[in-house]
């Protein structure tokens, strides 16, 4: 097993108050929490998991020491890194390996483990480049080799002080949504999966799995504003998540949260311009790159998602997490202010962080930087922003690569693509020369380092 660096969280006692770096209150008075007593937000007073994995790599680019103590998200992405398989890149830690060292790091205080769970039948029905090892058919498969043995494992962690965090099936249940017939953006995969409702059964067994386990809260992605932010995916969506919520032997109880814009780069507040500006009497929203979508960034799509999912019968305390890992837009080319006022295109262009040619770009964007550092309880109705991604490790390959790993190529990662329906039929904005998807990209780290906002100090 790989062995972490030594990484530590210092705490100190303060007025009667242990308090953990960054992630706030940990006791009161001499009382600690521990896993088992279930908590509303579980970021609150606990540290959080450092991939040793991720670290090591990180440690290891020039400038990365500065960021390799920071906590990113463990992804079971195939039912063979259950129990590690001894990659060249991804070490050979499995998830029973993670955990105890997650145990270790804890020693005995409330520590969140966050694990994303990312392997669905026909999973990213319209992203060849995370394609799975699973056909659109294999619904037994996933929940008897993949969602119990990892439930089986963390049962076995229940009693300890961890607080598992997990992260339910990226970029699935939207794509039913928006990528299926009569859209222009469908795609046959997507109208397969909506017909045999093997996404919805799916994540319907791994939150009533995952979610009977005492020290487990589950947090269902949700896409991202730049995905479901306009009126005809916004409610579709939440009325899915519903959904699935009460199937395959789930209750909306299983769900603690929801995370949104999980290994995707739109930028967590923009504030040089609002949905209810205008200019010269048109509307942001009229503006080509906002596209009529109701919201501009993820902090305030995060906490209307939030109000719609506790209207149709989510927990009204249910909470959000953000991706921080990629959104922070920094470096030279970060505006200082609105653009100008000659017209709305000018005025949003010229003073928005997010520099993606489109915002349905999603693979290795050029020009992208770390974002905030994961915060516990940064504001209302947000547990979290996090790095479920781990910076640094691609998207998917700029080229075709053969693998073993059920990963395919996908255009939106080749930096001369010109696009389809999905983004607008813009070029890609990918960075050249990556890896497959999972894989360390040195290139993009050391972008993402250049361009962090807040700056790296």
């Amino acid at each position: 097993m790989t062995k972490n660096r030594a990484v530590k969280r210092t705490r100190w006692v303060r007025g009667g108050l242990a308090v953990a770096a960054g992630f706030g209150l940990v006791l009161s008075g001499s009382h600690a929490l521990s896993a088992a007593e279930r908590v509303d937000n579980p970021y609150v007073g606990a540290d959080v998991y450092v991939n040793p994995i991720w670290s090591a790599n990180a440690a290891a680019e020039p400038g990365g020491e500065a960021v390799a103590d920071e906590p990113t998200g463990v992804w079971m992405d195939r039912i063979g890194a259950i129990e590690g398989n001894d990659s060249p890149t991804t070490g050979d830690m499995g998830l029973r390996d993670h955990l105890d060292e997650a145990v270790e790091q804890a020693a005995g205080e409330p520590l969140v483990f966050q694990l994303v769970v990312y392997n669905l039948p026909g999973r990213d029905c319209a992203a060849l480049a995370s394609n799975g090892e699973l056909g659109p058919d294999e619904i037994d498969r996933y929940e008897s080799e993949y969602i119990d043995p990892i439930a089986e494992i963390l049962a076995d962690y229940e009693d300890t002080s961890l607080r598992v965090v997990t992260t339910i099936e990226i970029d699935s249940l939207p794509n039913l949504v928006t990528n299926v017939s009569p859209r222009e953006t469908a795609t046959p995969e997507c109208d397969e999966m909506l017909e045999n409702g093997n996404y919805v059964n799916g994540v319907g067994y791994a939150l009533g799995k995952l979610g009977a386990i005492e020290n487990v809260y589950n947090y269902v992605d949700a896409g991202h504003h730049g995905w479901i932010g306009w009126e005809d995916n916004f409610s579709a969506s939440a009325q899915l998540f519903y959904e699935a919520a009460n199937t395959n032997g789930a209750s909306p109880d299983d769900v603690h949260g929801f995370i949104a814009n999980t290994a995707n780069y739109s930028a967590l507040e923009e504030d040089n311009f609002a949905v209810t500006d205008q200019v010269n009497g048109t509307s942001v929203r009229e503006s080509q790159w906002v596209d009529w979508n109701n919201y501009t960034d993820e902090l305030s799509f995060s906490q209307a998602l939030r109000d719609e999912l506790a209207s149709i019968g989510f927990d009204s305390e249910i909470g959000m997490l953000i991706d921080t890992s990629r959104n922070g837009w920094g470096g030279p080319d970060r505006p200082a202010g609105p653009g100008p006022e000659t017209d709305v295109d000018a005025y949003v262009d010229g003073g928005r962080y997010d520099q993606r040619i489109q915002s349905g770009n999603w693979c290795n964007q050029s020009g992208a930087g770390l974002g905030e550092r994961p915060t516990a309880a940064p504001e209302p109705g947000i547990h979290a922003y996090v790095w479920m991604k781990p910076p640094g490790e691609s998207d998917g390959s700029s080229e075709e690569i053969p693998n073993d790993e059920g990963k395919g190529f996908d255009r939106m990662c080749d930096p001369t693509y010109e696009g389809n329906p999905r983004n607008g039929h813009n070029m890609s904005g990918a960075l050249p020369d990556a890896p497959v998807s999972g894989h360390w990209f040195s290139a993009q780290f050391q972008e993402l380092l250049a361009n962090a906002h807040p700056p790296i100090e």
